[in-house]
């Protein structure tokens, strides 16, 4: 009984942890990575630049719904050119929705026009569950001092339909325009919306 209770204990503030350990505000989760190229990247790497992170998986209709309009690669492009660094996570696990090769990957921002910085490949989902990304798209902004800025989803609109873009508010962009200004983040924490992360 007293080990069940102690093991009860433990988890409880192994979860707590977790779950406080995601704060705006708050250092962002150092993580160490590999691209699709092999390459070999650490949070900590970008300090001083602007840092989004993208969850994504090419078969969830809500990212082919960003990626098909062209809102995606728009919003990798303008991010970059600002001096941003964009990583886009595949946390899929292998045999699950969404798992991809290095070389698929890269096919896929090939055909895409895609312009990440980099394409991360998760497949352990530790990074994806270190920052409890739920969701495909799940948006993440780290401001230059390694500060999470933003977190939730990429626009206001929860649907599929790719005519509701430009109906919709566009949450990163605008967040990002205020970390970029040095400015608080008016609206820090968005409710996600997509596939599950197919951990």
């Amino acid at each position: 009984m007293l080990m069940k209770s102690a093991l009860t204990t433990l988890l409880f503030a192994l979860a707590t942890t977790a779950g406080a350990a995601l704060q705006v505000g708050q250092p962002a989760p150092g993580f160490t990575a590999t691209d699709t190229s092999g390459q070999r990247h650490a949070l900590s790497d970008f300090r001083g630049k602007t840092v989004v992170l993208e969850w994504t998986n090419h078969d969830c209709p809500y990212v082919r719904k960003h990626y098909n309009a062209g809102n995606m690669q728009q919003q990798q492009k303008d991010a970059t050119a600002q001096g941003a660094v964009w990583l886009s996570i595949i946390s899929s696990a292998p045999g699950k929705q969404g798992h991809v090769t290095p070389a698929q990957a890269d096919s896929l921002t090939a055909e895409r026009d895609a312009a990440p910085s980099a394409v991360i490949l998760d497949e352990s989902g530790d990074i994806g569950r270190l920052y409890g990304a739920k969701t495909t798209p799940h948006m993440y902004i780290i401001d230059a001092q390694g500060t999470l800025a933003y977190m939730g989803g990429i626009d206001s609109i929860p649907s599929a339909n790719p005519a509701d873009i430009e109906k919709a508010t566009q949450y990163v962009p605008a967040a990002l325009a205020q970390v970029m200004q040095g400015e608080p983040v008016s609206k820090s924490v968005t409710r996600p919306y997509g596939c599950s992360v197919k951990y």
